[in-house]
């Protein structure tokens, strides 16, 4: 199969099967996207490098090359390198998971944490905990559980010949807090030990993450992530309005429902590996639109976006106050708390 790619002004086409396959992106996006994945190749050599034993930066780049020490290939590749990737992995979930609602609500608070659909999947998780042992695959399934059954819930309450963006926020908010009393509740009526487990999980850390954890992650992710790219393009049209959608042939329903379910699945992951991490999904596709300048959200900067935050976050967390470290979580809470008080000065502004 041969690529003849072709270049205007604004856009890059590519075109294959003798012209009868075409794809265009847009050039700011493309080189937006080529920018942030430089940082967050930085902010990963930092993270190999940077600890309690110092590793030189060639040292760190011989190893990734398949060479190197014994004694450094161990610090690099089986202490340090499933946390970074985790990081960038995660983030890059989190910012899909975060683009992908804040497009169909079209609004900025619309995020899975946010809405309740974090609160779902710590439910799942915690039931987990105190019931079945906490084993990391159990967890897993039980967090995705509760978020598609949280959105599920939320999508009902919400239907009424379609899904208003702002009503399904506000009906999210609602479940959300009642979850989050149901957790508590949980919690008060487990096991001091179970409690403490399930607290200390709750925080968001990328401390536990493992290669064992890691692959299988992303073995799940990898479909995911694949399968909402290519469903970017109806929601691109469907943030035109949805009988502007339906017009073009788009089945609305049934790609925002498909859309819904992989952000929930990507997000609930992230819960279930390294516990709640707030408004890294709430912050990313705005920061990446205000990079790009495009029109609507883009998933594939939202997903960039969201992995440098995350992986700088962490960074954060492990040596800004060294030797103690920082659940990740603290961290991105401390700047969602930035976020919202920009965003509502931002908003007072426009009205």
């Amino acid at each position: 199969m041969s690529l003849h790619p072709s270049f205007t002004r604004r856009q890059l086409t590519i075109r294959a099967l003798g012209e009868r396959i075409g794809i265009s992106i847009d050039k700011r996006l493309l080189l937006a996207c080529a920018i942030l994945i430089g940082l967050g190749v930085v902010v990963l050599i930092a993270a190999l490098v940077s600890g309690q034993v110092h590793i030189p930066v060639m040292d760190v780049i011989d190893v990734l090359t398949g060479n190197g020490q014994r004694r450094t290939r161990l610090v690099v590749l089986e202490w340090r390198m499933p946390r970074a990737a985790a990081a960038a992995l995660f983030g890059a979930l989190l910012g899909l998971g975060g683009g992908v609602f804040q497009s169909i609500t079209r609004n900025p608070l619309g995020s899975p944490d946010v809405v309740g659909f974090d609160a779902g999947a710590y439910t799942g998780a915690i039931l987990a905990i105190t019931f079945a042992g906490g084993g990391w695959l159990v967890l897993a399934g039980s967090a995705i559980a509760g978020g598609l059954l949280t959105a599920l819930v939320v999508y009902l309450l919400t239907w009424h010949k379609g899904i208003q963006g702002f009503q399904l926020i506000v009906i999210g908010i609602g479940v959300s807090a009642m979850l989050t009393s149901a957790n508590h509740w949980i919690l008060l009526k487990s096991t001091l030990s179970t409690a403490m487990a399930a607290n200390t999980w709750g925080m968001g850390s990328l401390a536990r993450v493992n290669s064992q954890q890691l692959l299988p992650s992303l073995w799940i992710a990898l479909p995911v992530i694949i399968a909402a790219l290519v469903l970017s393009r109806p929601l691109k049209m469907m943030e035109m309005g949805d009988a502007r959608a339906r017009a073009l042939g788009i089945r609305i329903e049934a790609v925002r429902l498909s859309l819904m379910a992989l952000a929930i699945v990507a997000t609930a992951l992230v819960t279930a590996i390294a516990g709640p991490i707030p408004f890294v999904a709430l912050a990313a596709p705005p920061i990446a639109h205000a990079i790009t300048r495009t029109a609507g959200t883009s998933l594939a900067a939202s997903m960039a976006t969201g992995a440098v935050l995350l992986s700088a976050a962490d960074y954060a967390a492990q040596h800004s106050f060294a030797p103690i470290q920082l659940p990740v979580g603290v961290v991105t809470l401390c700047i969602g708390g930035i976020y919202f008080l920009w965003l509502i000065v931002k908003e007072a502004r426009r009205t």
